[in-house]
């Protein structure tokens, strides 16, 4: 049941739509390219040769790679709402 003047299943739709939209940011990533480096780009430990084979075009080793995926992205959100009061922010 949807409020206001948002039609049955506005919210699905709304939740629907912003995973989407995230996929698509996920897909559109590049994958590294280009030539491994041999010592990380960040920290300049070496990177293992394993890790160069497996990851083409690698330029940070695994640990400051993680620390980099697990760091929030600060990004802006889209308004799907519509109603006034969610563009009051």
């Amino acid at each position: 049941m949807a409020g206001g003047w948002a039609k049955d299943g506005a919210v699905s739709e709304q939740i629907e739509a912003s995973i989407s939209d995230e996929l698509a940011r996920i897909r559109a990533r590049k994958a590294p390219q280009g030539e491994s480096l041999t010592h990380c780009a960040d920290c300049d430990e070496p990177i293992p040769e394993a890790r160069r084979l497996a990851i083409p075009g690698v330029k940070l080793c695994i640990d400051c790679a993680s620390d980099r995926d697990t760091r929030p992205e600060t990004r802006g959100g889209i308004n799907r709402r519509g109603s006034k009061d969610s563009q009051l922010k």
